[in-house]
Protein backbone atom coordinates (compact mmCIF):
# COMPACT_ATOMS: atom_id res chain seq x y z
CA UNK A 1 0.00 0.00 0.00
CA UNK A 2 1.19 3.52 -0.79
CA UNK A 3 1.41 6.17 1.93
CA UNK A 4 -0.89 8.40 -0.14
CA UNK A 5 -3.57 5.67 -0.17
CA UNK A 6 -3.27 5.15 3.58
CA UNK A 7 -3.56 8.86 4.38
CA UNK A 8 -6.85 9.08 2.45
CA UNK A 9 -8.43 7.67 5.61
CA UNK A 10 -7.43 10.55 7.93
CA UNK A 11 -7.86 14.31 7.85
CA UNK A 12 -4.49 16.03 7.64
CA UNK A 13 -3.48 19.37 9.16
CA UNK A 14 -1.04 20.28 6.44
CA UNK A 15 0.35 19.20 3.10
CA UNK A 16 0.79 15.65 1.91
CA UNK A 17 4.24 14.10 2.28
CA UNK A 18 6.21 12.45 -0.52
CA UNK A 19 4.74 9.08 -1.45
CA UNK A 20 6.36 5.79 -0.52
CA UNK A 21 5.53 2.14 0.00
CA UNK A 22 4.00 1.18 3.37
CA UNK A 23 4.23 -2.25 5.03
CA UNK A 24 2.23 -1.62 8.21
CA UNK A 25 1.15 0.71 11.02
CA UNK A 26 2.36 0.69 14.63
CA UNK A 27 2.01 2.82 17.76
CA UNK A 28 4.64 0.81 19.67
CA UNK A 29 8.18 1.73 18.65
CA UNK A 30 9.41 -1.71 19.75
CA UNK A 31 7.20 -3.35 17.13
CA UNK A 32 8.08 -1.08 14.24
CA UNK A 33 9.39 -2.88 11.16
CA UNK A 34 10.95 -1.41 8.00
CA UNK A 35 8.27 0.38 5.98
CA UNK A 36 5.92 1.03 8.92
CA UNK A 37 4.06 4.24 9.68
CA UNK A 38 4.61 5.11 13.35
CA UNK A 39 1.68 6.82 15.08
CA UNK A 40 2.82 8.85 18.10
CA UNK A 41 -0.18 8.58 20.42
CA UNK A 42 -0.37 10.41 23.75
CA UNK A 43 -0.11 8.18 26.82
CA UNK A 44 -0.79 8.37 30.55
CA UNK A 45 2.87 7.97 31.48
CA UNK A 46 4.81 8.53 28.25
CA UNK A 47 4.28 10.57 25.10
CA UNK A 48 4.47 8.70 21.82
CA UNK A 49 6.56 11.53 20.40
CA UNK A 50 9.36 10.54 22.79
CA UNK A 51 9.78 7.28 20.87
CA UNK A 52 9.98 8.72 17.36
CA UNK A 53 13.79 8.35 17.16
CA UNK A 54 13.58 4.66 18.09
CA UNK A 55 10.75 4.09 15.59
CA UNK A 56 12.73 5.75 12.80
CA UNK A 57 15.83 3.77 13.72
CA UNK A 58 13.79 0.58 13.38
CA UNK A 59 12.65 1.52 9.88
CA UNK A 60 9.58 3.77 10.16
CA UNK A 61 9.18 5.70 6.89
CA UNK A 62 6.64 8.24 8.20
CA UNK A 63 5.36 9.52 11.54
CA UNK A 64 1.78 10.58 12.34
CA UNK A 65 1.09 12.75 15.39
CA UNK A 66 -1.23 15.42 16.76
CA UNK A 67 1.43 17.76 18.14
CA UNK A 68 3.97 19.99 16.52
CA UNK A 69 6.80 18.15 14.81
CA UNK A 70 9.30 17.42 17.61
CA UNK A 71 12.48 18.52 15.86
CA UNK A 72 13.83 16.87 12.75
CA UNK A 73 12.42 13.33 12.45
CA UNK A 74 14.43 12.27 9.44
CA UNK A 75 11.19 11.03 7.82
CA UNK A 76 7.96 12.84 6.85
CA UNK A 77 5.89 14.00 9.85
CA UNK A 78 2.12 14.03 9.19
CA UNK A 79 0.01 16.10 11.58
CA UNK A 80 -3.59 15.18 12.47
CA UNK A 81 -6.14 16.46 14.99
CA UNK A 82 -6.47 13.21 16.95
CA UNK A 83 -3.62 10.71 16.90
CA UNK A 84 -5.65 7.95 18.54
CA UNK A 85 -8.47 8.12 16.02
CA UNK A 86 -5.88 8.34 13.29
CA UNK A 87 -4.28 5.14 14.61
CA UNK A 88 -7.65 3.35 14.51
CA UNK A 89 -8.46 4.65 11.01
CA UNK A 90 -5.02 3.78 9.62
CA UNK A 91 -5.08 0.31 11.20
CA UNK A 92 -8.51 -0.31 9.73
CA UNK A 93 -7.32 0.77 6.28
CA UNK A 94 -4.10 -1.22 6.53
CA UNK A 95 -6.08 -4.41 7.24
CA UNK A 96 -8.78 -3.56 4.66
CA UNK A 97 -11.69 -2.99 7.05
CA UNK A 98 -12.27 -6.60 8.18
CA UNK A 99 -15.29 -5.82 10.39
CA UNK A 100 -17.36 -5.23 7.23
CA UNK A 101 -16.92 -8.92 6.39
CA UNK A 102 -17.93 -10.29 9.79
CA UNK A 103 -21.20 -10.47 11.70
CA UNK A 104 -19.75 -8.63 14.68
CA UNK A 105 -21.09 -8.36 18.23
CA UNK A 106 -19.61 -5.81 20.66
CA UNK A 107 -20.32 -6.27 24.38
CA UNK A 108 -19.72 -3.59 26.99
CA UNK A 109 -20.67 -3.12 30.65
CA UNK A 110 -19.05 -3.42 34.07
CA UNK A 111 -19.82 -7.08 34.75
CA UNK A 112 -20.90 -10.01 32.60
CA UNK A 113 -19.00 -9.14 29.41
CA UNK A 114 -16.89 -12.29 29.36
CA UNK A 115 -19.63 -14.79 30.18
CA UNK A 116 -22.05 -13.15 27.75
CA UNK A 117 -19.36 -13.20 25.05
CA UNK A 118 -18.73 -16.91 25.61
CA UNK A 119 -22.48 -17.56 25.50
CA UNK A 120 -22.96 -15.67 22.22
CA UNK A 121 -19.94 -17.48 20.75
CA UNK A 122 -21.37 -20.83 21.87
CA UNK A 123 -24.75 -20.11 20.25
CA UNK A 124 -23.28 -18.86 16.98
CA UNK A 125 -21.01 -21.89 16.68
CA UNK A 126 -23.92 -24.22 17.39
CA UNK A 127 -25.78 -22.42 14.59
CA UNK A 128 -23.02 -23.45 12.20
CA UNK A 129 -20.94 -20.28 12.12
CA UNK A 130 -17.16 -20.24 12.39
CA UNK A 131 -16.76 -17.64 15.12
CA UNK A 132 -13.93 -15.57 16.53
CA UNK A 133 -13.66 -14.24 20.07
CA UNK A 134 -11.72 -11.32 21.55
CA UNK A 135 -11.98 -10.80 25.29
CA UNK A 136 -10.50 -10.89 28.76
CA UNK A 137 -9.82 -14.63 29.01
CA UNK A 138 -8.38 -15.28 25.53
CA UNK A 139 -8.59 -14.62 21.81
CA UNK A 140 -9.99 -17.25 19.45
CA UNK A 141 -9.85 -17.54 15.67
CA UNK A 142 -12.18 -20.44 15.02
CA UNK A 143 -10.71 -23.30 17.06
CA UNK A 144 -7.30 -21.64 17.44
CA UNK A 145 -6.78 -20.08 20.89
CA UNK A 146 -4.18 -17.59 22.09
CA UNK A 147 -3.58 -15.68 25.34
CA UNK A 148 -5.23 -12.27 25.65
CA UNK A 149 -2.93 -9.27 26.01
CA UNK A 150 -5.85 -7.23 27.37
CA UNK A 151 -9.67 -7.28 27.16
CA UNK A 152 -9.75 -5.12 24.02
CA UNK A 153 -6.36 -4.83 22.32
CA UNK A 154 -4.95 -1.70 20.68
CA UNK A 155 -6.36 -0.79 17.27
CA UNK A 156 -3.48 -2.29 15.28
CA UNK A 157 -3.66 -5.66 17.07
CA UNK A 158 -7.46 -5.62 17.07
CA UNK A 159 -7.77 -4.97 13.34
CA UNK A 160 -5.09 -7.58 12.70
CA UNK A 161 -7.05 -10.18 14.68
CA UNK A 162 -10.25 -9.38 12.79
CA UNK A 163 -8.38 -9.68 9.48
CA UNK A 164 -7.00 -13.08 10.50
CA UNK A 165 -10.53 -14.19 11.38
CA UNK A 166 -11.78 -13.23 7.92
CA UNK A 167 -8.80 -14.89 6.22
CA UNK A 168 -9.39 -18.10 8.20
CA UNK A 169 -13.02 -18.31 7.16
CA UNK A 170 -14.77 -16.87 10.23
CA UNK A 171 -18.21 -15.48 9.45
CA UNK A 172 -18.84 -13.92 12.87
CA UNK A 173 -16.95 -12.58 15.86
CA UNK A 174 -17.68 -11.53 19.43
CA UNK A 175 -15.72 -8.67 20.96
CA UNK A 176 -15.61 -7.51 24.58
CA UNK A 177 -15.35 -3.72 24.50
CA UNK A 178 -13.78 -2.21 27.62
CA UNK A 179 -14.28 1.35 28.79
CA UNK A 180 -10.57 2.02 28.26
CA UNK A 181 -10.89 0.84 24.66
CA UNK A 182 -13.80 3.20 24.07
CA UNK A 183 -12.09 6.14 25.78
CA UNK A 184 -8.95 5.54 23.72
CA UNK A 185 -10.81 4.98 20.43
CA UNK A 186 -9.37 1.49 19.92
CA UNK A 187 -12.66 0.38 18.30
CA UNK A 188 -13.16 3.59 16.29
CA UNK A 189 -14.33 2.72 12.76
CA UNK A 190 -15.30 -0.86 13.57
CA UNK A 191 -18.78 -1.77 12.32
CA UNK A 192 -20.98 -3.76 14.68
CA UNK A 193 -24.08 -5.77 13.84
CA UNK A 194 -25.09 -5.68 17.51
CA UNK A 195 -23.91 -3.71 20.53
CA UNK A 196 -24.72 -5.16 23.96
CA UNK A 197 -24.92 -3.34 27.30
CA UNK A 198 -24.80 -5.74 30.27
CA UNK A 199 -24.94 -3.36 33.27
CA UNK A 200 -23.06 -0.55 34.94
CA UNK A 201 -21.66 -0.11 38.43
CA UNK A 202 -18.78 1.90 39.84
CA UNK A 203 -15.38 0.85 38.44
CA UNK A 204 -12.26 2.39 36.89
CA UNK A 205 -12.96 5.74 38.51
CA UNK A 206 -9.20 6.13 38.91
CA UNK A 207 -9.22 6.51 35.11
CA UNK A 208 -12.63 7.98 34.25
CA UNK A 209 -13.05 10.28 37.25
CA UNK A 210 -16.79 9.95 37.84
CA UNK A 211 -19.42 7.28 37.35
CA UNK A 212 -21.26 9.57 34.93
CA UNK A 213 -18.16 9.92 32.75
CA UNK A 214 -17.68 6.15 32.95
CA UNK A 215 -21.23 5.69 31.64
CA UNK A 216 -20.77 8.26 28.87
CA UNK A 217 -17.72 6.35 27.67
CA UNK A 218 -19.73 3.11 27.58
CA UNK A 219 -22.46 4.96 25.67
CA UNK A 220 -20.05 5.65 22.81
CA UNK A 221 -20.42 2.09 21.56
CA UNK A 222 -24.11 2.73 20.90
CA UNK A 223 -23.51 6.14 19.38
CA UNK A 224 -21.19 4.40 16.91
CA UNK A 225 -24.10 2.24 15.71
CA UNK A 226 -25.71 5.31 14.15
CA UNK A 227 -22.53 6.34 12.33
CA UNK A 228 -21.84 3.15 10.38
CA UNK A 229 -23.04 1.52 7.18
CA UNK A 230 -24.32 -1.61 8.92
CA UNK A 231 -27.85 -1.37 10.41
CA UNK A 232 -26.71 -2.36 13.90
CA UNK A 233 -29.05 -3.33 16.74
CA UNK A 234 -28.71 -2.14 20.35
CA UNK A 235 -29.22 -4.94 22.90
CA UNK A 236 -29.71 -3.39 26.33
CA UNK A 237 -30.27 -4.59 29.88
CA UNK A 238 -33.77 -3.28 30.59
CA UNK A 239 -33.23 -3.78 34.33
CA UNK A 240 -30.44 -1.19 34.44
CA UNK A 241 -31.62 2.32 35.45
CA UNK A 242 -29.60 3.87 32.59
CA UNK A 243 -31.19 1.71 29.88
CA UNK A 244 -33.32 4.53 28.44
CA UNK A 245 -30.26 6.75 27.99
CA UNK A 246 -28.68 4.43 25.44
CA UNK A 247 -29.56 5.12 21.78
CA UNK A 248 -30.97 2.48 19.46
CA UNK A 249 -29.18 1.28 16.35
CA UNK A 250 -30.56 1.68 12.83
CA UNK A 251 -32.30 -1.69 13.15
CA UNK A 252 -33.72 -0.79 16.56
CA UNK A 253 -33.15 -2.00 20.08
CA UNK A 254 -34.00 -5.08 22.12
CA UNK A 255 -34.32 -4.98 25.88
CA UNK A 256 -33.55 -8.03 27.99
CA UNK A 257 -33.97 -8.72 31.69
CA UNK A 258 -36.50 -9.68 34.34
CA UNK A 259 -38.50 -6.43 34.12
CA UNK A 260 -42.07 -6.80 32.79
CA UNK A 261 -41.32 -4.51 29.84
CA UNK A 262 -38.26 -6.41 28.60
CA UNK A 263 -38.50 -7.77 25.05
CA UNK A 264 -36.57 -10.87 26.07
CA UNK A 265 -37.72 -11.61 29.59
CA UNK A 266 -36.74 -14.29 32.05
CA UNK A 267 -37.98 -15.52 35.40
CA UNK A 268 -35.65 -17.58 37.58
CA UNK A 269 -37.45 -20.67 38.81
CA UNK A 270 -34.68 -22.53 40.61
CA UNK A 271 -30.99 -22.11 41.47
CA UNK A 272 -28.78 -24.96 42.59
CA UNK A 273 -25.11 -25.97 42.41
CA UNK A 274 -25.67 -27.62 39.05
CA UNK A 275 -27.23 -24.57 37.42
CA UNK A 276 -30.17 -22.20 37.03
CA UNK A 277 -33.62 -22.90 35.63
CA UNK A 278 -35.59 -20.02 34.12
CA UNK A 279 -38.71 -19.38 32.08
CA UNK A 280 -38.34 -17.34 28.90
CA UNK A 281 -40.57 -14.97 26.99
CA UNK A 282 -39.22 -13.62 23.68
CA UNK A 283 -40.59 -11.97 20.50
CA UNK A 284 -39.72 -15.24 18.71
CA UNK A 285 -41.42 -17.63 21.11
CA UNK A 286 -41.48 -18.68 24.77
CA UNK A 287 -39.83 -21.56 26.56
CA UNK A 288 -37.65 -22.73 29.41
CA UNK A 289 -33.88 -22.92 29.89
CA UNK A 290 -31.86 -25.14 32.21
CA UNK A 291 -28.58 -23.25 32.25
CA UNK A 292 -25.69 -25.34 33.65
CA UNK A 293 -24.26 -22.24 35.36
CA UNK A 294 -25.54 -21.14 38.78
CA UNK A 295 -26.62 -17.62 39.68
CA UNK A 296 -29.19 -14.96 38.80
CA UNK A 297 -26.48 -12.90 37.13
CA UNK A 298 -25.76 -15.84 34.81
CA UNK A 299 -29.46 -15.98 33.99
CA UNK A 300 -29.22 -12.32 32.99
CA UNK A 301 -26.14 -13.06 30.89
CA UNK A 302 -28.07 -15.83 29.14
CA UNK A 303 -30.95 -13.44 28.39
CA UNK A 304 -28.44 -11.02 26.86
CA UNK A 305 -27.02 -13.78 24.66
CA UNK A 306 -30.46 -14.99 23.55
CA UNK A 307 -31.55 -11.42 22.74
CA UNK A 308 -28.34 -10.76 20.80
CA UNK A 309 -28.52 -13.92 18.74
CA UNK A 310 -32.23 -13.39 18.17
CA UNK A 311 -31.41 -9.97 16.73
CA UNK A 312 -28.94 -11.70 14.41
CA UNK A 313 -31.60 -14.13 13.21
CA UNK A 314 -30.68 -17.22 15.23
CA UNK A 315 -33.65 -19.40 16.18
CA UNK A 316 -34.23 -18.99 19.96
CA UNK A 317 -34.87 -22.71 20.39
CA UNK A 318 -31.43 -23.37 18.91
CA UNK A 319 -29.96 -20.75 21.25
CA UNK A 320 -31.53 -22.44 24.29
CA UNK A 321 -30.30 -25.84 23.11
CA UNK A 322 -26.74 -24.48 22.82
CA UNK A 323 -26.81 -22.79 26.24
CA UNK A 324 -28.02 -25.96 27.94
CA UNK A 325 -24.71 -27.53 26.89
CA UNK A 326 -22.64 -24.56 28.01
CA UNK A 327 -19.42 -25.32 29.89
CA UNK A 328 -18.18 -23.08 32.73
CA UNK A 329 -16.33 -20.00 31.54
CA UNK A 330 -12.73 -20.01 32.80
CA UNK A 331 -12.54 -18.16 36.10
CA UNK A 332 -16.21 -17.18 36.12
CA UNK A 333 -17.90 -18.94 39.06
CA UNK A 334 -15.86 -21.98 38.06
CA UNK A 335 -15.91 -25.01 40.38
CA UNK A 336 -12.45 -26.23 41.33
CA UNK A 337 -11.50 -29.77 40.30
CA UNK A 338 -15.16 -30.78 40.04
CA UNK A 339 -15.67 -30.05 43.76
CA UNK A 340 -18.70 -27.78 43.92
CA UNK A 341 -17.73 -26.56 47.38
CA UNK A 342 -14.87 -24.37 46.12
CA UNK A 343 -15.45 -21.77 43.42
CA UNK A 344 -13.14 -19.33 41.65
CA UNK A 345 -14.45 -16.08 40.20
CA UNK A 346 -13.01 -12.93 38.66
CA UNK A 347 -15.24 -10.70 40.84
CA UNK A 348 -13.10 -7.63 41.52
CA UNK A 349 -15.78 -5.00 42.12
CA UNK A 350 -18.24 -4.73 44.99
CA UNK A 351 -21.17 -5.28 42.60
CA UNK A 352 -19.62 -8.43 41.12
CA UNK A 353 -18.69 -9.76 44.57
CA UNK A 354 -22.25 -9.18 45.76
CA UNK A 355 -23.65 -11.04 42.74
CA UNK A 356 -21.39 -14.05 43.17
CA UNK A 357 -21.74 -14.35 46.95
CA UNK A 358 -25.49 -13.89 46.53
CA UNK A 359 -25.57 -16.73 44.00
CA UNK A 360 -23.69 -19.07 46.33
CA UNK A 361 -25.94 -18.18 49.27
CA UNK A 362 -28.97 -19.39 47.30
CA UNK A 363 -27.83 -23.01 47.38
CA UNK A 364 -25.50 -23.24 50.38
CA UNK A 365 -26.38 -25.69 53.13
CA UNK A 366 -23.66 -24.69 55.58
CA UNK A 367 -21.37 -21.70 55.94
CA UNK A 368 -20.03 -19.48 53.15
CA UNK A 369 -16.43 -18.24 53.22
CA UNK A 370 -14.59 -15.91 50.87
CA UNK A 371 -10.91 -15.30 50.09
CA UNK A 372 -10.30 -12.02 48.26
CA UNK A 373 -8.21 -8.89 47.90
CA UNK A 374 -8.09 -5.79 45.72
CA UNK A 375 -5.69 -4.82 42.96
CA UNK A 376 -3.12 -2.12 43.59
CA UNK A 377 -2.81 1.12 41.60
CA UNK A 378 -6.51 0.92 40.76
CA UNK A 379 -9.75 2.46 42.07
CA UNK A 380 -9.19 2.66 45.84
CA UNK A 381 -12.77 3.66 46.70
CA UNK A 382 -14.11 0.16 46.07
CA UNK A 383 -11.90 -1.48 48.71
CA UNK A 384 -14.04 -0.63 51.72
CA UNK A 385 -17.20 -1.35 49.71
CA UNK A 386 -15.95 -4.83 48.89
CA UNK A 387 -15.22 -5.36 52.57
CA UNK A 388 -18.80 -4.36 53.42
CA UNK A 389 -20.19 -6.81 50.86
CA UNK A 390 -18.09 -9.66 52.28
CA UNK A 391 -19.09 -8.75 55.84
CA UNK A 392 -22.77 -8.82 54.91
CA UNK A 393 -22.91 -11.94 52.74
CA UNK A 394 -20.12 -14.26 53.94
CA UNK A 395 -19.79 -16.09 57.24
CA UNK A 396 -16.07 -15.44 57.30
CA UNK A 397 -13.44 -13.81 55.11
CA UNK A 398 -9.73 -14.09 54.48
CA UNK A 399 -8.36 -10.81 53.14
CA UNK A 400 -5.30 -11.40 51.01
CA UNK A 401 -3.15 -10.02 48.21
CA UNK A 402 -4.56 -9.70 44.69
CA UNK A 403 -2.25 -7.96 42.19
CA UNK A 404 -0.66 -5.31 44.44
CA UNK A 405 1.49 -3.86 41.66
CA UNK A 406 3.37 -0.91 43.22
CA UNK A 407 1.24 -0.61 46.38
CA UNK A 408 1.88 -2.04 49.83
CA UNK A 409 -0.27 -5.21 50.17
CA UNK A 410 -0.73 -4.59 53.89
CA UNK A 411 -2.12 -1.12 53.22
CA UNK A 412 -4.58 -2.46 50.64
CA UNK A 413 -5.74 -5.14 53.10
CA UNK A 414 -6.20 -2.52 55.83
CA UNK A 415 -8.42 -0.45 53.53
CA UNK A 416 -10.56 -3.49 52.74
CA UNK A 417 -10.83 -4.31 56.45
CA UNK A 418 -12.43 -0.92 57.11
CA UNK A 419 -15.59 -2.28 55.48
CA UNK A 420 -16.07 -4.90 58.21
CA UNK A 421 -17.94 -4.22 61.44
CA UNK A 422 -15.74 -6.43 63.59
CA UNK A 423 -12.29 -8.03 63.48
CA UNK A 424 -14.04 -11.33 64.24
CA UNK A 425 -15.46 -11.31 60.69
CA UNK A 426 -12.12 -11.57 58.89
CA UNK A 427 -8.46 -12.43 59.09
CA UNK A 428 -5.63 -11.04 57.00
CA UNK A 429 -3.27 -13.52 55.33
CA UNK A 430 -1.21 -11.59 52.79
CA UNK A 431 0.37 -14.60 51.09
CA UNK A 432 -2.37 -15.62 48.62
CA UNK A 433 -1.33 -19.28 48.60
CA UNK A 434 -1.56 -19.44 52.40
CA UNK A 435 -4.88 -17.58 52.30
CA UNK A 436 -6.37 -20.16 49.93
CA UNK A 437 -5.01 -22.96 52.12
CA UNK A 438 -6.58 -21.30 55.15
CA UNK A 439 -9.95 -21.00 53.39
CA UNK A 440 -9.96 -24.66 52.40
CA UNK A 441 -8.90 -25.78 55.90
CA UNK A 442 -12.02 -24.10 57.32
CA UNK A 443 -14.37 -25.93 54.94
CA UNK A 444 -16.88 -28.32 56.44
CA UNK A 445 -18.78 -30.89 54.39
CA UNK A 446 -21.69 -28.54 53.65
CA UNK A 447 -19.69 -25.30 53.47
CA UNK A 448 -18.81 -23.27 50.38
CA UNK A 449 -15.70 -21.22 49.61
CA UNK A 450 -15.37 -18.44 47.04
CA UNK A 451 -11.89 -17.40 45.90
CA UNK A 452 -12.48 -14.04 44.25
CA UNK A 453 -10.63 -11.42 42.27
CA UNK A 454 -8.29 -13.15 39.84
CA UNK A 455 -10.44 -15.77 38.16
CA UNK A 456 -8.74 -17.03 35.00
CA UNK A 457 -5.47 -15.16 35.61
CA UNK A 458 -2.30 -17.23 35.74
CA UNK A 459 0.13 -14.65 37.13
CA UNK A 460 0.31 -12.33 40.13
CA UNK A 461 1.69 -8.81 39.64
CA UNK A 462 4.16 -7.26 42.09
CA UNK A 463 5.68 -3.95 40.91
CA UNK A 464 7.78 -4.99 37.90
CA UNK A 465 7.52 -8.71 38.66
CA UNK A 466 4.93 -11.19 37.38
CA UNK A 467 5.02 -14.58 39.10
CA UNK A 468 3.07 -17.69 38.02
CA UNK A 469 -0.08 -18.06 40.12
CA UNK A 470 -3.40 -19.71 39.31
CA UNK A 471 -6.12 -19.74 42.00
CA UNK A 472 -7.63 -22.88 40.46
CA UNK A 473 -4.39 -24.86 40.57
CA UNK A 474 -3.55 -23.79 44.12
CA UNK A 475 -7.06 -24.59 45.36
CA UNK A 476 -7.04 -27.98 43.62
CA UNK A 477 -3.71 -28.80 45.27
CA UNK A 478 -5.00 -28.04 48.78
CA UNK A 479 -8.33 -29.78 48.14
CA UNK A 480 -6.46 -32.93 47.14
CA UNK A 481 -4.36 -32.72 50.31
CA UNK A 482 -7.46 -32.24 52.45
CA UNK A 483 -9.16 -35.30 50.94
CA UNK A 484 -6.14 -37.49 51.75
CA UNK A 485 -6.38 -36.79 55.47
Amino acid sequence: MKLSELLEHVELRGGRPPDREITGVSHDSRRVRPGHVFVAVPGQEHEGADFIPEAVARGAVAVVGSGEEPGECGVPYVRVDDARRALAALARACFEGPSANLELVGITGTNGKTTTAFMVRTILRAAGQKTGLIGTVRYEIGEHRMPASRTTPEATELQGLLRRMVDHGCTSAVLEVSSHALAQDRVWGIEFDAAVFTNLSSEHLDYHGTEEEYFEVKRRLFTMLGQQRKPGCAVINADDPRADRLPAGASGRIGFGCSPGADVRGEVVDIRREGTRLRLWTPWGDGELMLPLPGRFNACNALAAIATCGALGVDPAAAVHALERMRPVPGRLEPVAGDRRVWVDYAHTDDALENVLGALREFRRGRLFVVFGCGGCRDTAKRGRMGRVAARLADGAVITTDNPRREDPAQIAAEIAKGFDSEDQYEIVLDRRDAIRRGIERLGEDDLLLIAGKGHETVQEFADTRIPFDDREVAAEYLAEKKKR
